[in-house]
């Protein structure tokens, strides 16, 4: 059994991805740790959770723990991380695995000199859904891909949320505009040479709350809008050469009904043949979780290497610099 312990009481922590490693065939929470001892405790009781520290630091000095999942806040995400693999800990950390593409190259140097997996739960990667979309891609199902189009809103409960708080990393580009970056480049299979980006922001802490952009592919765009005082919202779309593909939910669809994507090839609007691809049921944090502990204990490769998260952040930063200057900024 690969064992984890959680680096926080996070409502995310607590309500989703603990649960889905606890539905993993070989995976399992031992221990989670909050600067509240009280309040791990009350977490730990509640999902049947063994042990509860009153410390990160006491979690990873436990020996009966493989791995930890790093949930923390974003500017967290890199000091911890690297706390966890200098103490011998693999290391599951959420999105995105830094603040900037600098800082995630750490993760490089502590994954190689600590001898241990460093991996971004980057989920979407690894659903069925999206692996069958590129695969559809890459059989030129729908000719060559040209426009890949995503969109992401919600809205927040609560200021107080550290979404609004930006030395912590706040933000929606940073939160969703996460998703249509990372799938737009595991579709077209390249990277972005040039990306202009557009935001609105929060009048009092500054954050983007609303940003769009476009990435500039060496063959084709992804166009993405995010925002998180919006609707709930999620659709992508991928268009081809020679027909498109749609997705519903396609970010966090739900683990406990199937999904489906849905590909045209019909050269007529007037008269499409959509055809209606449906997968069972399944919990993408499961599906993470288990790849995860499987390349931890057989030294990989990672279901998301990290190599691939740093690109993906200096994607990130050009959005950020765009934003910045206003004008379309190349990446790297």
């Amino acid at each position: 059994m690969f064992r984890f312990g959680i680096l926080s009481t996070s409502h995310f922590a607590a309500t989703r991805m603990i649960p889905a490693m606890q539905a993993g065939q070989d995976t399992k929470v031992v221990a989670i740790a909050s600067r509240d001892g009280g309040r791990a405790a009350d977490v730990a009781r509640a999902l049947g959770v063994e042990k509860a520290y009153d410390s990160y630091q006491a979690l990873l000095a436990d020996p009966d723990i493989d791995a930890v999942y790093n949930p923390l806040p974003n500017h967290l995400h890199v000091p911890w991380s690297e706390l966890a693999a200098a103490a011998g800990k693999h290391v599951l950390c959420e999105k995105p695995i830094a603040l900037d593409a600098t800082q995630a190259r750490r993760l490089l140097a502590a994954s190689a000199q600590n001898r241990v997996l460093i991996c971004e739960a980057a989920m979407v990667r690894v659903h069925p859904r999206w692996l069958a979309v590129r695969d559809l891609i890459r059989r030129k199902t729908i000719g060559e891909l040209r426009v890949f189009v995503g969109t992401f809103g919600y809205r927040l409960a609560s200021r107080d949320n550290v979404r609004y708080d930006p030395a912590m990393g706040g933000g929606v580009l940073l939160d969703t505009g996460f998703y249509p970056v990372t799938i737009s480049r595991f579709c077209f299979d390249d990277e972005p040479t040039a990306v202009m980006a557009r935001a609105e922001r929060d009048p009092n802490r500054g954050v983007d709350r609303l940003t769009s952009a476009i990435l500039e592919f060496p063959h084709g765009h992804a166009i993405f809008a995010t925002g998180m005082e919006t609707f709930p919202a999620q659709r992508a779309q991928l268009i081809g050469t020679g027909g498109h593909i749609e997705l519903v939910n396609p970010w966090t669809p739900p683990g406990n009904s199937p999904s489906e994507i849905v590909v045209n090839t019909s050269p007529s609007l007037e008269q499409p043949t959509p055809q209606h691809l449906t997968f069972d049921p399944v919990d993408q944090y499961t599906v993470l979780a288990e790849s995860f502990a499987r390349a931890a204990r057989a030294g990989g490769p990672s279901p998301i290497p990290l190599d691939d998260s740093i690109k993906n952040m200096e994607v990130l930063d050009a959005l950020r610099r765009s934003l910045a200057s206003g004008r379309a900024e190349s990446v790297g």
